[in-house]
């Protein structure tokens, strides 16, 4: 019956033959914009300095650039030394609007994927994002409760920065994190609040859609701490279509990219009352 079907219906001619592809970039060949009063030049650069030059060229100028041919250059990351100022809210001249702390867990063994735990601080204002520690969650071999003492590490890297808010990529191992946190940090008599995560896009994707933007335009800071990790040999050993080394470092930034980051304000920030206006007629 099907042979029957496609035999009466195959088309003569392709789909849409004779029709032209109509192809407008943002941009002309002179830089002028295609649609000044919808969008500026000004507006058009703003845009290019959010998404990156592949995005840009693939969605605004119409022009396809394989995800395989994108990279991770250590050499873009900004590099800096100041520690955070909770009084002001700044590191150095930079006003910070949010904190994520990321962990992105393993068995922790040797010969395992890596486990990881990540802090990073944003300035939504310039947009700017600040990986501003990179731990790396380590456990011998001989270790009977390695996740029990991964968490007990955990806490630590926590306490260290003052922070109170975790996120625990629960995909596969992860599963049974969040209860096990929960039982240490009962059992240390502390408060933290555990956000669970749950991927769904591959490895490579995340960091791609994440990382790469932020990279590429200029945006993404790094602690000289995090030299010391292996965060910036996995940047060189990146591709997105096969890996040399490990990644690991690498997805547990692009989960705090992603992640919704706690707010922050100065610890000196007087509150100003509120008054609400009561003189309105009824």
């Amino acid at each position: 019956m099907s042979d029957i079907v496609y035999k009466n219906f195959l088309f003569s001619t392709p789909f849409l033959s004779g029709y032209r592809k109509l192809k407008i970039p943002i941009v002309d060949a002179d830089g002028k914009p295609a649609w000044p009063e919808l969008f500026p030049i000004e507006r058009i650069e703003e845009v290019r300095k959010t998404v990156g030059d592949r995005y840009f060229s693939a969605q605004m100028m119409l022009t396809f650039v394989a995800p395989d041919r994108a990279r991770l250059d250590p050499d873009s990351l900004h590099l800096y030394d100041a520690d955070f100022d909770g009084r002001s809210a700044k590191i150095g001249d930079f006003l910070i609007t949010g904190v994520t702390a990321y962990w992105d867990p393993s068995s922790g063994r040797k010969k395992s994927d890596g486990s990881v735990c990540v802090l990073m601080y944003r300035d939504d204002k310039n947009k700017l994002f600040f990986v501003h520690d990179v731990q790396y969650l380590l456990v011998p071999d001989e270790e009977t409760h390695p996740l029990a003492r991964q968490c007990q590490m955990v806490l630590d890297f926590l306490s260290k920065h003052s922070l109170h808010r975790i996120y625990i990529e629960t995909n596969g191992l992860g599963n049974a994190l969040p209860e096990i946190m929960r039982t240490v940090v009962k059992q240390r008599g502390v408060s933290i609040q555990i956000n669970k995560v749950f991927n769904h896009e591959k490895k490579e994707t995340r960091i791609l859609e994440n990382i790469e933007p932020v990279l590429t335009t200029g945006r993404l800071y790094v602690h000289r701490r995090v030299q010391s990790t292996p965060l910036l040999s996995e940047m060189l050993g990146w591709s997105p279509i096969g890996n040399i080394g490990h990644d690991d470092g690498l997805d547990a930034v692009a989960g705090a990219i992603s992640a919704l980051p706690a707010p922050i304000r100065p610890f000196g920030q007087i509150m100003q009352p509120f008054k609400a206006k009561t003189d309105f007629k009824l």
